[in-house]
């Protein structure tokens, strides 16, 4: 009898604490326009009806402010009756709908530029839909569009043509050549969101690669014209741990990228490459960012002066000029100091002071390549950010890189959007 009335009293107590939880009455949406709220509460974790956790609601509010829509985000929690509590998601939106432009030059008077304009909330949905065009002595564009919730919370897909034509330096036995360049391509991927901080992306790519001697050393183990048709399948894998604060960045991202490329064509032989982009930034003071990005990446060996890796102001280091060097192995990394000189309202001015530095391995060298005096470039420099605080990506940049390495040149270099 007594363990019957035991018994009893523990069930009761049991349920007197299930009772005593704060239970999520309702999720609320403020001050999203564009942005809709069904798309908000598609992919928050808090719904009606689960336990009250300021663990999964601060969840939440991250990944929220990830997202290119949104300038800020937080939250409230008001008691609605019992136990039960409202919480109000507070949304401070992003203009969306952004031109970019990029410009590049050296000191040996090289221009090219990119013009382009994307829509990041396409439908108030997250989706993204854009395209450019570029003048790289050569006219090249492409279209592109990614939806990663499109099918679930989970499942998206990101479809991408491109038809970019360039000159390109084409380096071997110690001489060069420029050849006009011609890759038409298109892609698409299937987008995967494991949980919130991890994501998968599977995909092909379909593409031809065209090239044509223009000048320079010719060698009759180098073709004058190639034209052969490939096929790519890419994985990538995403670890993100970024927290936004307006224009400011905490936390560690990762980024795997994994290729394989089949051929029908041996002068533009088949390989496998891969590379992992890491990324750390961390608050300094009220008003610095520290800034890093450490790219590592390998492919195969082939000795080919076609190869995969390339040396260019625009990509990897500021003011080395445009694709001066290609090699089958690569490590970069670019650090950065970020200060805010002035904030108004809407306007913000940045400074910064960079060092960029990358090492390469020849196209069928060996690993001692990247400790060679003549492969390594590091080019320190100084930089302005103007920024628009309620628009998506609208920083405008300026950097200018200065070479202290054998061979160094100098030069500017114009974007949209942080450097990395």
């Amino acid at each position: 009898m007594r363990y019957i009335v035991l018994c009893l009293l523990l069930m009761g107590l049991q349920l007197q604490l299930v009772a005593q939880e704060h239970i999520v009455a309702d999720l609320k949406i403020q001050g999203n326009k564009k942005l809709r709220s069904s798309f908000i509460k598609k992919i928050s974790q808090v719904k009606s009806g689960v336990v009250l956790d300021s663990a999964i609601i601060d969840a939440d509010i991250k990944r929220l402010k990830q997202l290119p829509s949104v300038s800020h985000a937080y939250y409230q929690v008001f008691l609605s009756h019992d136990n039960r509590y409202n919480v109000f998601y507070n949304i401070e939106e992003n203009f969306t709908i952004i031109p970019s432009v990029n410009i590049y030059t050296t000191n040996d008077d090289e221009f090219a530029y990119r013009l382009g304009l994307q829509e990041f909330n396409l439908l108030g949905r997250n989706m993204m839909l854009g395209g450019f065009y570029q003048k790289d002595i050569y006219s090249s564009y492409a279209l592109s569009f990614r939806a990663p919730n499109i099918f679930s919370k989970q499942l998206g897909i990101a479809i991408n043509y491109k038809d970019l034509t360039t000159q390109e330096p084409v380096f071997f036995d110690g001489t060069t050549a420029d050849y006009k360049y011609n890759n038409k391509s298109i892609e698409v991927l299937g987008l995967f969101e494991i949980n919130f901080k991890n994501k998968l992306e599977l995909g092909f790519s379909y593409f031809t690669e065209d090239y044509q001697y223009k000048e320079g050393a010719t060698s009759p183990d180098v073709p004058l014209e190639v034209n052969v048709h490939k096929l790519l399948y890419k994985a990538i894998y995403e670890y993100n741990n970024l927290d936004y604060y307006y224009q400011y960045v905490s936390g560690f991202r990762s980024m795997f990228n994994l290729q394989y490329v089949t051929t029908t064509n041996e002068t533009l032989p088949g390989f496998v490459i891969g590379w992992n982009d890491f990324y750390y930034f961390k608050r300094i003071g009220a008003k610095g960012n520290w800034a890093n990005r450490l790219r590592m990446g390998l492919s195969s060996n082939n000795n080919s002066p076609f190869a995969p890796f390339s040396l260019d102001n625009n990509v990897n280091v500021r003011g080395v000029g445009n694709t001066i060097d290609r090699g089958t192995g690569s490590i970069v990394l670019n650090t950065e100091y970020r200060h805010t000189l002035y904030e108004k309202e809407w306007f913000i001015l940045q400074g910064n002071a960079f060092i960029d530095s990358g090492t390469w391995r020849n196209p069928g060298g060996s690993f001692n390549d990247f400790i060679a005096s003549e492969n390594i470039r590091i080019y320190p420099g100084l930089g302005l950010r103007f920024m628009h605080k309620k628009v998506f990506n609208a920083i405008f940049r300026i950097d200018y890189g200065i070479g202290i390495t054998k061979g160094a040149t100098r030069g500017l270099v114009f974007g949209i959007g942080q450097y990395f």
